[in-house]
């Protein structure tokens, strides 16, 4: 039995009007296990009491003195309320849930850090003639974009490139400055393997959604997808991760609200903003992250060797998505 602290509408403690006022009153003790000895109550526990006897039927009234508080049942009813008292302690046992243990943060920023600043370095190979497996020069926005069509006709690899390219320096700044606080708190959280593997496949299925969603001659560039599918994996972890200690009538969402503000602040302004990339990026770190968390509680943080391992595996993904669209693109 898991009730409010504060009292429910229409209960007024301290009325008992079914008892006659001469009906002989007994005031509860504060500990259970000692019916005999009277002890005062904390306003608290006194108003949670109330309630749990209240909703039992059992009528109940309180006294004040200075400081002190006190509960009265008549005497007929003392032992039943002390019955149900007990019960309502055993259920409410630990209530609630003390917040997850916090784990310690995996200091990683040097390497989050260079991996943002080893895509502004690609950002400026874009920008010069550079001769590679017959291209002369390599045109990397017209193989790497993410042009809805051509990936839907089987050019997989435009689903990874495309988070790689970006229309301008400035697109690139805002890319990274805004996304790279997401990224550095994600992988300092879930480690630099784990958390850019995460941060690829939510950029990767964002893509690949609104590549299905819109029209073939739609054409996208930037890392943008990945760092909504940030604000998505931090959302859900968060909410995940503090589902017990939350209300779940009022602040279950609070995570997701937030992250939908951020989207509609940072995803949703601009002729050129690719909204639907941004959405679907988000939808899959929402996903994912939720996913993980679930995973984590019972495997783990992943070690050193495992993330090693994801950011190889990520850093492989996006090698293997450029030599396809340098050997088959065109």
């Amino acid at each position: 039995m898991k009730i409010m602290s504060d009292p429910l509408p229409g209960i007024s403690i301290g009325e008992a009007e079914s008892e006659p006022m001469s009906e002989q009153w007994r005031p509860l003790p504060s500990r259970l296990e000692a019916p005999d000895i009277p002890g005062a109550l904390s306003k608290r526990q006194m108003r949670n009491w109330s309630l749990v006897l209240k909703a039992r039927l059992i009528p109940c009234r309180s006294e004040r003195q200075t400081f002190r508080h006190q509960l009265l049942v008549p005497m007929t009813s003392f032992d039943a309320a002390i019955r149900e008292l007990r019960q309502y302690e055993v259920e409410n046992r630990g209530w609630p849930p003390p917040p997850p243990q916090l784990q310690p943060s995996n200091n990683n920023l040097f390497a989050t850090v260079w991996t943002l600043i080893a895509l502004a370095v690609f950002h400026d190979v874009t920008l010069t003639s550079v001769n590679l497996m017959g291209h002369t020069p390599v045109d990397w926005l017209t193989l790497g974009n993410a042009h809805a069509g051509k990936i839907l006709a089987g050019e997989w690899w435009r689903l990874a490139t495309a988070l790689t390219l970006h229309s301008g320096w400035l697109h690139l700044m805002s890319n990274l400055l805004i996304g790279g606080v997401f990224i550095v708190r994600l992988c300092r959280d879930l480690g630099s393997g784990l958390g850019w593997s995460l941060l690829l496949a939510s950029g990767i299925f964002g893509n690949l959604l609104n590549a299905w969603l819109q029209s073939p001659d739609h054409r996208a560039v930037g890392a943008s997808t990945a760092i909504f599918g940030a604000v998505g994996l931090l959302a859900a972890i968060s909410l995940v991760r503090y589902r017990h200690n939350l209300r779940p009538q009022r602040r279950w969402a609070l995570p997701i609200a937030a992250a939908l503000g951020l989207l509609a602040m940072l995803g949703a302004g601009g002729e050129q903003t690719d909204l639907g990339a941004h959405l679907f990026g988000f939808l899959f770190g929402l996903l994912f992250g939720a996913a993980t968390e679930f995973v984590l509680e019972y495997l783990g943080r992943p070690g050193k060797k495992l993330n090693a391992l994801l950011a190889l595996a990520g850093a492989g993904v996006l090698v293997g998505a450029w030599y396809a669209a340098l050997h088959y693109g065109g």
